[in-house]
């Protein structure tokens, strides 16, 4: 497994379906991910955007074709080297009952990081924070389960993030985190994991235009296959679907923010 990735992730004419099921999610399907760029798969449920993470985390293999890392497949590895050195945020992430500190070393036991690098990661993430507010900190137990603290879906996100900088991982995937927030929390929390996926593969899956335009390169999927790609500014210029749901999405976004104004006022 390398270290660091020289040419990107490959989905090559991959052709799968999941067991038990006659359909496939996709047919001859390809895609790159070049080496330390954001890349983001844009589309509704049911594209088969997640499927690529089960594919490249190897939870399922392809029927046909292959997924490589700098051309090599993926199944000659190691399976356990592999997941190592992949990263994922999901839209939900764990909430480990355990400290806090504890909840963000979890992203790299194999290491033991000191509590300094915990503190650090937390810091990046913006987690640091709210976890100093907690009645003992970095000690305080998260979660219900044995009468700790909770938090907010913001901050739980938060500490997945610092989990995430912790761990350093060469390949990064980010699986629909900020769907849950506001615009603003959403602007706040990209900033910092633009600055977490510096250097890295990093793999984008939203349905979320705002977190997509984040990207370098933007790909929509829609039944399983690849429909347009370009960056924002490309895409926009094409007035294909993706324009055309930006545009939506943005009128959606100004109707709500010119609602909220009004009750105040």
């Amino acid at each position: 497994i390398p270290d660091i990735i020289q040419d990107g992730i490959q989905f090559e004419d991959i052709t799968f379906r999941y067991p038990a099921s006659d359909i496939s999610v996709m047919e001859h399907f390809s895609l790159d991910v070049p080496a330390n760029k954001m890349v983001a798969i844009v589309g509704t449920n049911g594209a088969g955007k997640s499927t690529l993470i089960k594919l490249l985390c190897r939870f399922y293999d392809p029927e046909i074709g292959l997924v490589k890392i700098d051309g090599i497949d993926i199944r000659e590895h190691d399976i356990d080297a592999l997941r190592h050195m992949i990263t994922v945020l999901f839209q939900e992430p764990v909430h480990y009952h355990d400290s806090a500190g504890d909840n963000i070393r979890m992203g790299d036991l194999a290491n033991n990081p000191s509590m300094a690098e915990v503190h650090a990661a937390a810091h990046n993430a913006g987690a640091d924070g709210p976890i100093r507010r907690l009645p003992e900190g970095y000690e305080t137990m998260l979660g219900k389960w044995f009468g700790g603290a909770d938090l907010s879906t913001g901050e739980w996100q938060r500490v997945a993030l610092a989990r995430a900088f912790l761990r350093k991982a060469p390949i990064i995937v980010l699986d629909e985190p900020t769907s849950a927030m506001d615009v603003w929390a959403e602007v706040d929390w990209m900033s910092r994991f633009r600055t977490l996926t510096e250097g890295r593969t990093t793999l984008v899956i939203t349905h979320r235009f705002t977190t997509a335009m984040q990207a370098d390169i933007i790909h929509i999927m829609d039944g399983g296959r690849l429909i347009e790609s370009g960056t924002h500014e490309e895409l926009i210029a094409q007035d294909g679907r993706y324009a055309q749901s930006w545009h939506a999405q943005h009128r959606t976004a100004v109707s709500k923010r010119q609602s909220a104004e009004g009750r105040k006022h």
